[in-house]
């Protein structure tokens, strides 16, 4: 499958006491790599890992691949912003958004199922996504 990878699950991938570790593990072998992200989710992924290391790692193995320029997507950006101002969306969020707009035959891979099941891609469109069982 191919992917967008958001924060979660590369927090849940690298770190092997979090709750949906297995799960990021069993996700990872299911995609074909590498799967695509942005530098946001890369900063917050490394903010909660404490540590660049690991999300290094993850792209210097083909894992994860950046695949977004936010300076070539800044009037969508803003309007996503405008859009979900009331759930507070953050960058990185409004970022996967826009690239799942961009890369449409991607599923977003991501722990946040909460905010993804509100977000739109194309105004309209449900984003197609993988979240943890129970989420």
């Amino acid at each position: 499958m191919k992917a967008i990878a958001d924060t979660g699950f590369i927090v849940a991938f690298k770190n092997r006491t979090d709750e949906h570790h297995r799960w990021a593990v069993d996700v990872a072998r299911q995609i074909e790599a590498p799967a695509l992200t942005c530098e946001a989710v890369l900063s917050e992924a490394a903010f909660h890992l404490s540590s660049s290391e690991p999300v290094l790692t993850l792209m210097d193995v083909g894992l994860l691949k950046v695949a977004f320029q936010a300076g070539e997507n800044i009037e969508k950006l803003r309007d996503l912003a405008v859009r979900y101002a009331d759930r507070q969306a953050d960058f990185a969020d409004l970022c996967l958004i826009r690239m799942s707009e961009l890369y449409p035959r991607h599923i977003v891979v991501t722990v946040d199922e909460e905010d993804f099941r509100v977000y739109r891609r194309n105004k309209r469109e449900a984003i197609p996504l993988l979240c943890p069982p129970g989420k």
